[in-house]
C-alpha cells in the first residue's frame, strides 16, 4: 500500500500550490483505504477517516484530514484515467499473474446516464485476468462509440502473448482476431447474428443430424438441489465447408455449447456458438467459456458489494477513480484469501479489515 501512495504522488495536481493544505496522495490514500474496507460513499469515507485518524497517521504519515467538500472537489478534479493507471499498474506489479485467460467485458455505470437515454451512461471496458482477478487494462466508452474499436485500441498495449482472450459476440470481428494473433495470443469468441453469414453457416451445420454425428463431444451434468444442468460441447476442426474461413486470422475450430436446465417447474434449452484459434479438447474449451463468467461476476460484485450503479458522483473523473479502486479492492481481497487459504467471502474480508486493524495491516503487508 505504501508503494501505491508513492505512485499517487506522480499524478498531476492541478490545484494552485499556494492553496494546497492536503496532499493529493494523502486524499487518494484515505479514499483507497476506505474502499478496501467496502466503503465508497462520501459519508462513509468521512466516517472511516474520523475513526481512523491514529491508524492513518501511523501507517501513512497523514497529519491533516480533509473535509467532505475537499474529498468531493478533489475526486472530481483529479484525472480519473491517471488514477486508474497508477492503481492497476501497482496491482499488476504486486500480484502474481496466475492463469491464462483474459476475459473482456464492458459495464455501464447506470447512475451516470441521462433519463430515457440508457446509452448515455459512462461505460468502462475491462480486460480481466480471470484466475487472480487483476484488471490488466481498462478504457472508458462514451455514447458516440462502442466497445469494438476501444478494445481493438487496447490490444495495442495489452500483453496477450500466451494468453487466451474471451469475449462475447460483439467482439467477434476480423480485425480483433488479426490483432490477437499478431500479438501471439489466442481467442475464444462468441458467434451470433452480428456476423450473419458466418453464424448462419455454423448454426446450420451443427443442427444437421447427420453432420453432427462425426463431431467430437464432451458432456457434463451438474445437480444443485432441484436444479439439473446438462452441458454438451461439440467441436469441429475440419472447416473446409466454411467459405469465410480464410478471412479470419488464426481460426482453427468452431464449437457449440448446448445448455439444458431442468427444474421442478420448467425445462429450458439454449445453444451458443463460438470460434477459436485453439485446437484444444472439448472439456478445455468448455472451461475457457466458463472462465469468461468471472469478469461478469466481477461486475456483479461491483454492484452488490459497492452499489456502483447508484454511485451519485456527477463527475466522470470521480466515477473512473472509484471504479479502479473498487476493482483493486476486490483483487486484493481475493488474492489475500487465496494466499492465506481462508474460507471466507470477499465481503466478510472487507468487514474484517474495517473492524480489525491488524487484519487490515496483514491485508496490505504493512505490519
Amino acid at each position: 500500500m505504501k508503494d501505491i501512495i508513492m505512485r499517487f504522488s506522480v499524478i498531476e495536481d492541478s490545484r494552485h500550490s499556494g492553496y494546497v493544505v492536503h496532499k493529493l496522495e494523502h486524499i487518494l490514500t484515505i479514499v483507497m483505504c476506505a474502499v478496501l474496507c467496502g466503503l465508497d460513499k462520501l459519508d462513509e469515507i468521512m466516517t472511516y477517516q474520523e475513526n481512523n485518524h491514529e491508524n492513518l497517521r501511523k501507517d501513512f504519515g497523514i497529519e491533516k484530514f480533509p473535509s467532505k467538500s475537499t474529498f468531493s472537489r478533489v475526486l472530481s478534479m483529479v484525472d480519473g484515467k491517471a488514477v486508474g493507471e497508477v492503481i492497476l499498474q501497482a496491482m499488476r506489479d504486486k500480484i502474481v499473474s496466475r492463469g491464462s485467460v483474459i476475459a473482456v467485458d464492458g459495464k455501464a455505470i447506470r447512475s451516470t446516464g441521462e433519463k430515457d437515454k440508457p446509452h448515455s451512461a459512462l461505460q468502462i471496458i475491462s480486460a480481466y485476468l480471470t484466475e487472480n482477478g487483476v484488471t490488466l487494462g481498462q478504457e472508458s466508452i462514451h455514447e458516440k462509440t462502442n466497445e469494438i474499436p476501444i478494445f481493438q485500441q487496447m490490444l495495442d498495449y495489452l500483453d496477450v502473448q500466451g494468453k487466451v482472450i474471451t469475449a462475447d459476440a460483439m467482439h467477434c470481428q476480423r480485425e480483433t482476431c488479426r490483432k490477437i494473433i499478431e500479438k501471439k495470443g489466442d481467442y475464444v469468441l462468441g458467434l451470433k447474428n452480428n456476423q450473419p453469414n458466418f453464424y448462419s453457416d455454423v448454426s446450420l451445420y451443427f443442427s444437421d443430424a447427420e453432420l453432427s454425428k462425426g463431431m467430437k463431444c464432451y458432456e457434463t451434468l451438474e445437480k444443485n438441489k432441484n436444479r439439473l444442468e446438462r452441458r454438451v460441447c461439440r467441436k469441429l476442426t475440419d472447416l473446409s465447408w466454411l467459405n469465410c474461413r480464410d478471412s479470419w486470422r488464426g481460426l482453427r475450430c468452431v464449437f457449440s455449447i448446448e445448455r439444458t436446465v431442468e427444474t421442478e417447474n420448467k425445462r429450458t434449452q439454449e445453444t451458443s456458438y463460438y470460434i477459436s484459434s485453439l485446437d484444444e479438447s472439448e472439456d478445455r474449451l468448455m472451461d475457457i467459456v466458463r472462465e469468461h463468467w468471472k469478469v461478469e461476476y466481477m461486475h456483479w460484485m461491483l454492484d452488490v458489494t459497492f452499489s456502483e450503479d447508484s454511485c451519485r458522483f456527477i463527475s466522470e473523473n470521480a466515477q473512473k477513480s472509484l471504479n479502479s479502486m473498487r476493482k483493486c479492492a476486490l483483487a486484493v481481497h481475493k488474492n489475500f484469501l487465496y494466499n492465506t487459504h481462508k474460507k471466507s467471502s470477499v465481503k466478510s474480508s472487507m468487514l474484517s479489515a474495517l473492524i480489525n486493524h491488524s487484519y487490515f495491516c496483514k491485508l496490505l503487508e504493512i505490519s
